[in-house]
């Protein structure tokens, strides 16, 4: 089965745009003219893989992050110039370089003609959109300043964006290293050893030092053994990935990370950040603290921390101030509640969420720079002492022999 987007004219002279499963193009074109629906555009996204089935999602589905702040970016622009909404969407569909963009956009611009409102348009697109940006639309349409929001909403998305590639940055070197020493290894293993084992073949097992033995001997297992271990690593690794998609595995491992030392601290301390900045965006708009906190909660991505959450919510609902619901979630540092509850008691919630989100931003920045750099000798130093054992248990007999040479013609 293969995954097509259509944009379909439906019976009733409504103008859509769905994702539907079919065989082939052809055969789709025809079932969908037989149903009445009249056919614009057809255009494959992808293969329906195992990976949906576990809960996964096409790459072709996704819309480039860069693609679309550039919309909203241009957008923002235009409506500042004045233009109407409808126009300034219509002249920035026509740039849109992303077809899954420029299909959703056609969709919005048919709806927004129509006499739909642009948060309308967008939220009927399903979840293609984020339901932060849907939600910050319909708060820049009920103030009057649209413009104004959807700059806020491509800073909010830039500062994510450039969290997100700092961990990328701090984990790549440390990553290259690991490889490297793993690769180093597999030939030292495979091709040193068994020469230098060619060389003390006559030379007893017994007259071998007990490093010596060790070393050949775990070689010549991995060695021997190749034919299951690298299935079994492969089969390993492919359940892991698979398995991380299904709800179960996802929180299983999200837990498994909270529980780590250093990981699980760095990983709480970026979730109140985002999600600290996801609540100030909200509330900048006009957004009620109920509706803010239930979209927020959505930019958790840590199952874990999102279901440790779930209780805020409820407990702003009954009349509890919004610090003692989050505190009672049981996630959230003492000193973010502080800061937030200074804020909530003084009327100035959203500005102190922004200096709680730009505080946490900065500790990560300083515990990511510290893992790397602590990282990157301990790595240096492993990889090192693995090498070194490896050579000096081969080279370890070549010097007892020699020794036992220059003793014997003495």
């Amino acid at each position: 089965m293969a995954e097509f987007l259509c944009r379909l004219g439906t019976p009733t002279g409504e103008i859509i745009t769905r994702t539907i499963e079919a065989n082939a193009e052809r055969d789709l074109r025809s079932k969908l003219e037989r149903e009445g629906f009249r056919v614009f555009s057809i255009s494959g996204s992808g293969a329906v893989s195992v990976r949906r089935a576990f809960g996964g999602e096409s790459h072709a589905r996704k819309i480039k992050t860069e693609d679309f702040l550039l919309f909203n970016q241009q957008l923002s622009a235009l409506l500042r110039a004045g233009l109407p909404i409808l126009q300034a969407v219509g002249i920035l569909r026509k740039r849109v370089q992303n077809e899954r963009l420029r299909l959703l956009l056609e969709d919005v611009e048919d709806k927004v003609r129509a006499g739909q409102a642009l948060s309308q348009a967008f939220a009927a697109q399903g979840d293609a959109f984020p339901r932060i940006y849907i939600a910050s639309i319909l708060a820049g349409e009920r103030s009057g300043s649209l413009d104004e929001v959807l700059l806020r909403y491509v800073s909010y998305q830039k500062t994510i964006s450039e969290a997100r590639r700092k961990i990328k940055k701090a984990l790549q070197y440390p990553m290259v290293l690991i490889s490297a020493s793993i690769v180093l290894i597999g030939i030292l293993s495979t091709y040193v050893v068994p020469k230098f084992m060619q060389l003390y073949s006559g030379v007893g097992a017994q007259e071998l030092p007990a490093i010596t033995l060790i070393v050949v001997g775990s070689a010549e297992f991995v060695s021997q053994n190749l034919t299951w271990i690298i299935p079994t690593i492969i089969g390993a690794l492919i359940f892991i990935y698979f398995w991380r998609r299904t709800p179960t595995g996802r929180m299983a491992i999200d837990r498994w990370i909270m529980k780590t030392p250093v990981a699980g601290e760095t990983i709480r301390q970026l979730t109140i950040a985002q999600f600290t900045r996801s609540l100030a965006t909200l509330l900048a708009g006009g957004i009620t603290l109920p509706e803010s906190v239930e979209i927020a909660s959505e930019s958790i991505t840590n199952r874990s921390l999102r279901r440790a959450s779930e209780g805020v919510l409820g407990g702003i609902r009954e009349g509890r101030p919004f610090t003692e619901s989050l505190e009672a979630s049981g996630w959230v540092t003492e000193l973010a509640l502080d800061m937030i509850g200074v804020g909530e008691r003084s009327g100035a919630l959203r500005e102190m969420l922004d200096e709680v989100a730009n505080f946490y931003d900065s500790e990560v920045d300083v515990r990511l720079n510290t893992i790397t750099t602590f990282i990157e000798p301990v790595v240096l130093i492993f990889m090192g002492s693995l090498v070194m054992t490896i050579l000096l248990a081969m080279y370890l007999p070549l010097f007892y022999m020699i020794g036992n040479m220059g003793a014997g013609t003495r």
